[in-house]
């Protein structure tokens, strides 16, 4: 009896010891660790990808690839401001831990990590981490996406489509003035003519239109619309759509509805000049409604 008791005792000591020895272990630092595979534990569980869809979203801005759930907030947030080498990542279920400084995030064993605000971020919520467009963007975003910070991990989350995926890794690398794998140089046209995993058969399009000027240059589901404020133009990720009554860009600007339709009418004249153009144009864009017309490019 007595030796069954001395033999608890020193077994509740040893794990004791071992979870003192443990929370005595000082972290790895910072700059030394390199980025390591996701652990698959995760504290924001994904939820069923049914519930769960992903969309891409341009403005003058930059572009975002962002995780929605069918009710709430973004789950995960992936954003390539415009004219920057820079990705940021953003998951606002984490909660900032002041000692903090890495976030990880990847797909499968490609990982790389991002430099996190140990303060959080106040204007998405959560924490974000920030970096250099990486070489392998394409192959993060690939697949099943994880992120992780600290002891808080979120995913693995559903892939996102691989029309989503390569317009956003598009719209990074022209941000970044560097090449895409597959894309022409110096043109995103590889991710604008790509849409539910199908390759898009658009004609390109210039449109015109007066009082108040505008123009816009379509290619495949890519518009770039411009007007004298703006005479470089922004690019708008749209969805294509096709009918008899002609073919329709859906999309939005500035959080509002940016629509354009391409209609026949030959003879459409745009009230500026004796040209003469084979297609009408009807554009509705910061609430308002107004006309013009179009030519094949």
């Amino acid at each position: 009896m007595r030796f069954g008791l001395i033999a608890a005792a020193t077994l509740a000591l040893a794990a004791c010891g071992s979870r003192e020895d443990a929370a005595d272990t000082p972290p790895v630092g910072k700059a030394e660790a390199a980025p390591s595979p996701l652990p698959s534990p995760s504290t924001l569980p994904a939820a069923p990808a049914a519930a769960q869809r992903w969309t891409l979203q341009a403005s003058d801005e930059g572009t975002a690839l962002v995780l929605l759930p069918a009710k709430g907030s973004a789950t995960i947030r992936l954003f390539c401001p415009a004219r920057q080498n820079r990705l940021l990542v953003n998951i606002p279920g984490f909660r900032p831990i002041g000692s903090e400084e890495r976030l990880s995030f990847g797909s499968g064993g490609e990982v790389v990590a991002l430099v996190a605000d140990t303060r959080g971020d106040a204007q998405r919520g959560g924490v974000s981490g920030t970096g250099a467009v990486p070489d392998q963007l394409a192959v993060l975003v690939g697949g099943r996406l994880s992120a992780s910070y600290g002891a808080q991990t979120s995913g693995p989350h559903p892939a996102p489509p691989q029309d989503l995926a390569r317009g956003f890794v598009a719209a990074c690398r022209e941000g970044s003035g560097a090449a895409v794998a597959g894309v022409p140089p110096a043109s995103v046209a590889g991710g604008c003519l790509m849409q539910d995993g199908e390759r898009l058969r658009v004609t390109r399009y210039r449109a015109i239109g007066t009082e108040p000027f505008w123009g816009a240059k379509i290619e495949g589901r890519c518009v770039t619309y411009s007007h004298p404020e703006n005479q470089d133009g922004t690019r708008i990720w749209t969805r294509h759509s096709d009918g008899t009554d002609g073919d329709r860009w859906s999309g939005a600007l500035g959080g509002r509805l940016f629509e354009l339709r391409i209609r026949p009418a030959p003879g459409c004249s745009d009230g500026m000049s004796d040209t003469v153009y084979p297609l009408a144009v009807d554009l509705i864009v910061g609430g308002e409604r107004r006309s013009g017309c179009a030519a094949p490019l």
